[in-house]
């Protein structure tokens, strides 16, 4: 039984890959376990544009300080290893990530802007990492900002994080453009080598007790898994890039019919967050047993053959479902 793909032109033993949550991997020991688990990559949790520009500001301030003092300040500036500042850690995790595992490990750069904070990207590739996952998580709240610009700066930074790597490029994004069909073309068309479908944005909730404004539910659900799954179909063998979903995928039926539609590779968080990383196992395990009992030699035989490239309804990705369901609950129940 084979179950070997690829995913930015690395070989993956599986396609079950855990995904950028730090939870999963901000330890090595972690890193370490889900290999042992049976994880065929990792993504490693996020550097966040936020937490670079604080550090380049907070650079910028150590250098600053007391050079009005007196003229002759300028020639002490402090070394900037005193500080500590930039994002060493991070780029340190990487390097232990490797040198203790012998599978992919993929970096994960989080931010939206264009700027100074994309050049990181290169100090990843050089710190080892295989492959970059580029988050791109935005909630555009600016009245006097169009989709157009929203959809540049998209464009804008993956461009930048392309420009400073040869490692391929993953961009992870969210479903909420006014043609995705569209934006995945032109984002392939910028250079992305992977699109990672979707960033599950996270909603807020009231406390009408506390008068706060707090996080709502984490974990995803199986439900979760509808909408990237749509999208996979739909854009599988139709634009150059590997797809991988990254919502939903709790077991290994959840992860063989994302294959079906067209992904290289599922990654999961919420379902080890719950039953922890041996979990992986029994996803393998799942997919194995319905393989043998459908007959499936490789993962690479079913890769999308239910995408809607290969449906014969090419309109049960699109508005097909909706008339289905609306017509089947008028017949099936009354309506008052």
């Amino acid at each position: 039984m084979d179950l070997s793909t690829t995913y930015l032109g690395l070989n993956l033993r599986t396609p079950i890959v855990p995904s950028a949550a730090a939870p999963l991997s901000e330890d090595i020991d972690n890193v370490k376990r889900l290999e042992d688990a049976g994880a065929a990559a990792v993504v490693l949790h996020s550097l966040f544009e936020e937490q670079l520009l604080r550090e380049k500001f907070e650079l910028h301030h150590h250098l600053e300080y007391g050079t009005n003092s007196f003229a002759e300040a300028l020639s002490y500036f402090p070394e900037p290893d005193e500080y500590h500042v930039g994002p060493e850690l991070y780029l340190e995790h990487i390097r232990q990530a490797k040198e203790c595992t012998n599978i992919p490990i993929i970096a994960s750069l989080n931010g939206f802007s264009s700027g100074g904070w994309v050049e990181y990207a290169q100090l990843m590739q050089q710190a080892g990492a295989d492959a970059i996952e580029l988050n791109v998580y935005y909630v555009p709240t600016d009245f006097d900002l169009t989709g157009e610009q929203v959809e540049q700066n998209y464009l804008n930074t993956l461009r930048e994080v392309k420009a400073e790597v040869s490692i391929p490029v993953a961009l992870k994004v969210s479903p909420y453009f006014s043609n995705m069909a569209n934006m995945a073309k032109q984002f392939c068309d910028a250079g992305a080598d992977g699109l990672v479908l979707f960033n599950r944005f996270l909603q807020p909730d009231i406390n009408p007790e506390e008068l706060i404004v707090e996080p709502g539910s984490v974990l995803s659900s199986p439900h979760d898994m509808r909408l990237p799954m749509r999208w996979i179909a739909i854009l599988y063998g139709r634009i150059n890039a590997d797809l991988a979903c990254s919502s939903g995928v709790q077991r290994g039926h959840d992860a063989i019919k994302m294959l079906m539609a067209g992904a290289k590779v599922t990654q999961v968080c919420s379902a080890l967050l719950r039953h922890g990383f041996n979990y992986i196992k029994v996803m393998e395990d799942e997919m194995k047993h319905w393989m043998e009992e459908h007959e499936y030699e490789s993962v690479k035989q079913m890769q999308g053959s239910m995408s809607q490239l290969h449906c014969d309804d090419e309109s049960a990705y699109e508005r097909a479902q909706y008339m289905k369901t609306i017509t089947s609950y008028k017949l099936g129940h009354s309506l008052v």
